[in-house]
């Protein structure tokens, strides 16, 4: 095992895939990160990310370690792919382990559909998405705009108050994490700018790295995890990423401000200005939980509608039934997000708050927290990746529990900045490039598949295997993009 140094601090590599920065200073545990040698050398060079993982390792109240994913890169506060879980009774809070885009995720359907039924009118497809589906900055009037009342209605009940209106099936709740609701989402503590933002963006994807796919089942890995799910070879999906729009930044926003001044009103040591927190049990705390439950309930409900947009513009363009599309969601899962979860810590079952900060949930078989049909091969991890590659679906671990508080990594992690992937995307027709591959894109324009070029990203295989080969998460299928609808 080799022993490293990063800075002023020791670094002991536990395994092929594991490192550890060893507590020190200030520190109030170790910080541990999941990468290849060849990765792990590249962060030591960045050394931003690195840091950020060492800051959040000081936040009060943090148990076992900071933690970091192999899709790691520079975030606000907390690196993506950061995740850190701290005593629910005397631990604190923070925005920055949430992130700006709270509980952006990822959705996967299935359909009854294989490639060969939909190849001939591809194109049109994914132009019929990108009409019905508004992409880009600002994006708005997917469905009709909302009034307070409808919209405080539905951050309260979160994915059940669409599928009341008629967007998608009851089934789809149970398969929605935490069933599309966290039931501590409080209205009365959003902002009046943030409520208007949030009223005509339900049903919109946003921008940046925001996208609704077209993919078909090229790999199993796992057959009888697969047919669990429901899938086999050929068969086309649908993937959606996106999360809670203008509303849940406006969210982040208003909540930075005021856990600014609760970091200095508590006195806590925070290494980062980034970091402000407030103690969980804190006014602050509280107010910032309830916040933030409002907008990931906007996030599933957004996805809920998204994916009722994607069956009816399926059924039309290829003059399908519904039998005939036989269109079910597999699983949504958050990225980013906050949660009262309870782990074993020195071997007692102890309430935590976990923050997961571009990393998704992956719990093991038989875990009460998902559903049924999932209960012998464990929750599903959905890890996309960029648009001319290929994305993967995992299952979640009984080491994920033990190790990582039932995390995983949440995609391929950036490599270039949105600026650098522009200079090298300069005089490329991207789009013809994505063709070659067999994917028709559709997006708003040259800028956005500019920073959204594959080469902007770590190959996801790699971030996927060093979490398959630790034991975090188990590879079922893996899915290649045909269509693609980005910002």
């Amino acid at each position: 095992m080799k022993h490293l140094r990063f800075l002023d601090h020791f670094v002991h590599q536990i395994h092929a895939n594991l490192f550890e920065i060893q507590q020190s200073g200030q520190m109030l545990a170790p910080a541990r990160v999941y990468a290849s040698e060849e990765m792990f050398n590249s962060l030591l060079e960045e050394t931003e990310p690195l840091k950020q993982v060492i800051n959040v390792a000081h936040l009060p109240g943090i148990q076992k370690y900071s933690l970091a994913m192999p899709d790691i890169h520079w975030g606000y506060g907390f690196p993506i792919g950061g995740v850190a879980a701290t005593d629910w009774s005397t631990g604190v809070i923070s925005p920055g382990g949430v992130g700006y885009d709270i509980n952006c995720g990822v959705r996967l359907a299935s359909t009854g559909l294989n490639q060969t039924d939909i190849q001939n009118k591809l194109a049109k497809l994914v132009q019929e998405l990108f009409k019905a589906i508004p992409t880009g900055i600002g994006s708005s009037h997917a469905i009709r705009k909302l009034n307070k009342t409808e919209l405080k209605s539905a951050l309260t009940q979160g994915v059940s108050w669409f599928i009341n209106q008629g967007f998608g099936k009851p089934e789809d709740i149970g398969f929605t994490e935490d069933k599309g609701h966290l039931s501590w989402a409080d209205p009365s503590v959003i902002s009046d700018r943030a409520l208007e933002r949030g009223q005509d963006q339900m049903g919109t994807l946003g921008s940046g790295n925001h996208f609704l796919e077209i993919d078909v089942v090229d790999t199993i890995y796992d057959p009888i995890a697969a047919e669990a799910m429901g899938m086999y070879e050929k068969q086309i999906m649908v993937l959606i990423h996106t999360g809670s729009r203008g509303f849940g930044y406006q969210v982040c926003e208003d909540s930075l401000k005021i856990m600014s001044k609760a970091a200095q009103k508590y006195k806590l040591p925070l290494p980062d200005r980034q970091l402000a927190s407030a103690p969980i049990q804190s006014p602050e705390g509280q107010n910032y939980l309830a916040a933030m439950a409002a907008a990931a309930n906007f996030a599933w409900s957004n996805r809920q509608v998204i994916m009722h947009l994607a069956s009816r513009v399926m059924k039309r363009v290829l003059s399908l039934s519904d039998s005939d599309l036989d269109f079910n969601l597999i699983y949504d899962v958050s990225h980013n997000i906050a949660k009262k979860e309870k782990h074993l810590i020195n071997g007692k079952p102890t309430d935590l708050c976990v923050h997961r900060k571009g990393a998704t949930r992956a719990f093991p078989p038989a875990s009460s927290d998902i559903p049924d049909k999932y209960q012998s091969i464990g929750q599903p991890v959905l890890i996309p990746g960029d648009m001319g590659r290929y994305s993967f679906v995992c299952t979640g671990t009984q080491k994920a529990m033990d190790e990582t508080f039932g995390s995983a990594c949440h995609g391929a992690g950036r490599i270039l900045s949105r600026n650098q992937a522009k200079r090298a995307a300069h005089n490329r027709d991207l789009f013809k490039e994505m063709s070659q591959k067999g994917v028709v894109v559709q997006a708003r324009g040259k800028g956005t598949m500019a920073e959204e070029m594959p080469e902007a990203y770590k190959d996801v295989a790699n971030v996927v295997n060093i979490m398959h080969h630790s034991g975090i998460c188990n590879k079922v299928v893996r899915l290649k993009p045909l269509g693609v609808i980005k910002g």
